[in-house]
């Protein structure tokens, strides 16, 4: 077994996903890719700490490169420290094989919120992954390298930030959606705990934030070694799904918006994932790190992150299952947090002062991004309302303002809908909202809503055959054209208008911060592509300003 590797117990969670279609996940079960026996080599490229040997997919004629080692295996002393240049490797290395996955958990279970102790003691896992995981896949069109400098997309993967890899999204499906006119990078990076644990300890002895900062080691690598591959590291945008899209907001926000030189020009989010970012030691984050240490054996030594770095893997992946999963119902423990350098302020705070990285920013959000977060049993069997459904998911904002949700979201429905209204709209889609205003005159908008339009159902336009896509819920060739046209059109040209296929029939797009348009994306009755600019609902934004002014108790 590979040094870093776990393997663990069955986990309920693969069978959830299967049944339930968890959000931004895929059954990792799918997720497993066979290694490339396509007799054609792609060329042996350079990157300077070791060379990489390709391969050529025929079908498609676009050279891949898997498993590319862009820092070192974050083991032992490097846990929960910034990633490192990878070591050099004399012999050209095979990259056709996808890699391994960092450890994984699932999403929170529990009814209530904070953590309940009891929820602790579950146990979880049947799946190999490891801590030496630190890889990316790279993509270029052709059976040789470009010789004329194309734009880069790169994709962060989403999973809530404890899920998921560069397995389960082909670069292939991005070079075709932009007619082979890119170089796609797939990126991955350390999840939950070992990714994102946070507190007072890692702060003094440590990194925090590990998982973003791999993502910037990445991004940087990207600009040293891109060109090698026909990129130009001086047109790269970066995009995103659910957590995917979070860690783009995160990069918008990056050290006060003053990342120099610049790691991207373009930013692209589908479902922009903003959950409460704590401060490093606030009470929550350091209340999960007890717990691992509790958990892991090590509260009572006299160091507690050395006793950590030193305990077995498979010992810190059951923490990190347990402390997951303990979480209230479809929200995620381990998540980013206000470390002091690398995020220097509340997200919301830090678009509010348009301290951003980037010059073009488009959004895409799905209509009903909160139905698949919310537990409706829970609503139903309590007649819980939404001033109470509010409280529980931000325990700190007071009676007052959740008495003041529950009128705005009065209106939107049944109690369960009101419920799916206030985690999809002030997790996802209001964050979206205040990055297009971040980006102000720079920005596009899109809502997908095509029934059911729930999160994740617009993945199957950009990632048409990645293994475990979805199947697409709007099966049509000129509306899926468009759709995902329009992004792509953003990463080669920055600009959603600027089309390169005559087939995309996407009408002109107004920049959101000028009228307050956006572009719907769905379908007649009758079965017919629906896309046309509409006006935003002003009832939402009024919304989404409220949960902008509680900000400092969503801790968003």
């Amino acid at each position: 077994m590979r040094d870093g590797a776990i393997r663990l117990a069955p986990i309920s969670f693969l069978q959830s996903v299967s049944e339930m279609r968890v959000p931004g996940f895929v059954p990792l079960a799918l997720c497993i890719v066979a290694s490339a026996q396509d007799p054609v080599a792609a060329p042996v490229i350079d990157v300077g700490n070791t060379k990489y040997q390709g391969f050529v997919d025929s079908s498609s004629n676009i050279s891949v490169y898997l498993g590319i080692r862009y820092a070192a295996a974050p083991l032992g002393e490097l846990r929960w420290q910034a990633p490192q240049s990878p070591p050099r490797f004399p012999e050209t290395q095979s990259a056709a094989i996808q890699p391994p996955e960092c450890p994984q958990a699932s999403t929170g279970m529990s009814p209530t919120n904070p953590v309940p102790k009891s929820a602790l003691s579950r146990r979880g896992g049947d799946i190999t992954f490891s801590e030496d995981c630190l890889f990316l896949n790279v993509y270029f069109p052709g059976t040789s390298i470009p010789k004329r400098k194309l734009p880069v997309v790169v994709w962060i993967h989403g999973g809530g930030y404890i899920a998921l890899g560069a397995a389960v999204y082909d670069g292939r499906d991005l070079i075709n959606g932009a007619g082979k006119e890119v170089v796609a990078v797939v990126i991955q990076y350390r999840l939950g705990v070992f990714g994102f644990l946070s507190g007072s300890k890692i702060k003094a002895d440590g990194a925090l934030n590990a998982g973003l900062l791999d993502q910037e080691f990445a991004l940087k690598w990207v600009q040293n070694h891109i060109g090698e591959f026909g990129g130009d590291h001086n047109q790269v945008t970066i995009w995103g799904e659910s957590a995917g899209a979070g860690s783009v907001l995160q990069h918008v926000i990056a050290r006060d918006g003053q990342v120099h030189p610049p790691l991207f020009r373009a930013a692209i989010t589908s479902s922009s994932f903003l959950p409460p970012q704590y401060l490093f030691n606030d009470p929550y984050p350091e209340s999960v790190f007890n717990q691992v240490a509790a958990q892991s054996g090590c509260a009572n030594s006299t160091d507690t992150l050395s006793c950590l770095r030193a305990t077995d893997v498979s010992i810190l992946q059951a923490a990190n299952l347990a402390v997951n999963r303990a979480a209230f119902f479809g929200t995620f423990a381990t998540v980013p947090v206000i470390d002091g350098e690398f995020i220097t302020q509340r997200p919301t705070q830090a678009l509010r002062q348009k301290k951003i990285n980037g010059r073009v920013f488009l959004a895409v959000t799905n209509r009903h991004e909160g139905d698949l977060f919310v537990n409706p049993n829970a609503i139903t069997s309590s007649a819980m309302d939404a001033a109470q459904y509010a409280s529980l998911l931000y325990p700190r904002i007071g009676s007052a303002q959740a008495a003041l949700a529950g009128r705005l979201y009065a209106g939107v429905g049944s109690p369960v809908e009101q419920a799916n209204a206030i985690m999809g709209e002030s997790v996802f889609i209001c964050p979206s909202y205040y990055l297009l205003n971040a980006f102000h005159g720079q920005s596009f908008k899109a809502e997908y809503a095509v029934p059911p339009a729930l999160h994740g159902d617009d993945i199957a336009y950009y990632f048409p055959t990645s293994i475990g896509a979805p199947p697409r819920t709007f099966n049509n060739t000129a509306f899926a054209t468009s759709f995902a046209q329009s992004f792509f059109d953003v990463v080669r040209f920055m600009d959603p208008n600027r089309k390169f296929d005559k087939n995309n029939t996407t009408p002109l797009w107004n920049k959101f911060s000028l009228r307050d348009t956006e572009m719907l994306f769905n379908r007649t009755d009758s079965g017919q592509p629906d896309i046309r600019p509409i006006r935003t609902d002003v009832k939402l934004l009024q919304r989404c300003a409220f949960w902008e002014s509680v900000g400092d108790l969503t801790a968003q």
